[in-house]
């Protein structure tokens, strides 16, 4: 058997500086993904909230901070119930922009598990893409 993990890239045009911002500032977090009440930083406690609802959505702590090129972070929903997984971003220069790597492990095992799999699959590819939206407005503007 093999764990679940979940993996996903996609370039970006800005630079690394720039995408971190969006990884880690509560404003931008915001425009693509759930707003924390502070920037991301190491050893601090990660905690994201319903842009709309203000319920809190996502928890963790945010265990390595090394800007602008790798996040990473525990990640637990509600649905998970007490299980933990990982979240790491890895940034890379590339001519034009960035590669933005997300790789998503640690994740709940088993059949009964798949669905959860499955929108945490759904829900990264729905927030990849306001990002990427989101990212090239600002840049393009």
């Amino acid at each position: 058997m093999t764990d679940a993990v979940l993996k996903k890239s996609i370039f970006l045009r800005a630079e690394p500086e720039t995408v971190w911002a969006y990884l880690t500032e509560p404003e931008h977090l915001a425009e693509w993904f759930h707003k924390p009440e502070r920037t991301l930083a190491e050893g601090q406690k990660l905690e994201m909230f319903g842009t709309t609802s203000g319920d809190l959505l996502i928890w963790g702590e945010v265990r390595v901070a090394r800007p602008p090129k790798y996040l990473e972070h525990t990640f637990t929903v509600k649905p998970m119930g007490d299980a933990v997984s990982v979240v790491k971003w890895t940034l890379e220069p590339v001519l034009g922009g960035t590669r933005l790597e997300l790789v998503h492990e640690g994740l709940p095992q088993g059949v009964a598990a798949f669905d959860l799999i499955l929108a945490l699959d759904k829900g990264w590819d729905e927030h990849f893409g306001k990002l990427r939206v989101s990212l090239h407005e600002t840049v393009d503007a």
